[in-house]
Order: C-alpha cells, then sequence, then structure tokens
C-alpha cells in the first residue's frame, strides 16, 4: 500500500466516526407526570366583585334568511316513466 493511501484511509474513516458519535448523545424526552386530582380551597380568601352586564340589546328574535329552492319537488315520476317505456320500444 501506499504512504499517502494510509492517510486518505483514515481522512475518509475519522468523519464516520465522529459522525456516529453526534447521533449517540440523543437525550431523552421527559416524562411529564400529572396529579390525579387537584384541589383548590379558597376557604381563607375573601372574594368580592360584582355582577356586570352586557352594554346594549340583546338581539332575540333572529330572522332566518330567505332563499329561492333551485330543487323542484315532484310529487311522481308517470311523464318520466311514459317516456322511458318510448324509448325502449
Amino acid at each position: 500500500m501506499l504512504p499517502w493511501a494510509r492517510k486518505v484511509k483514515y481522512l475518509l474513516i475519522i468523519p464516520l466516526l465522529i459522525s456516529g458519535l453526534a447521533y449517540a448523545d440523543e437525550p431523552e424526552e421527559p416524562r411529564v407526570v400529572y396529579k390525579e386530582k387537584t384541589e383548590i380551597d379558597f376557604e381563607g380568601v375573601e372574594l368580592s366583585g360584582e355582577l356586570v352586564k352586557p352594554q346594549g340589546s340583546l338581539i332575540l328574535d333572529r330572522k332566518r334568511a330567505k332563499f329561492n329552492s333551485m330543487v323542484w319537488i315532484r310529487a311522481d315520476f308517470d311523464d318520466e316513466m311514459d317516456k322511458t317505456v318510448n324509448d325502449i320500444k
């Protein structure tokens, strides 16, 4: 083997080894554990406030929008049935 070929071989192997080490240090994700039940005690706290109503009037009766129907509802299909019978003959 030529003396310079050995150096080239080492130059190619070293980056591969270093890149393998970079993937080995992946940290694990921390596991989050929540309490099953949370209790809040307001016994020692005095709360005060006032009821605030919305300003303006409240609209209770909303009118629905009316659109023209684009579908014609038929009671029977007698005319279409007669046409198909004539087409088959």
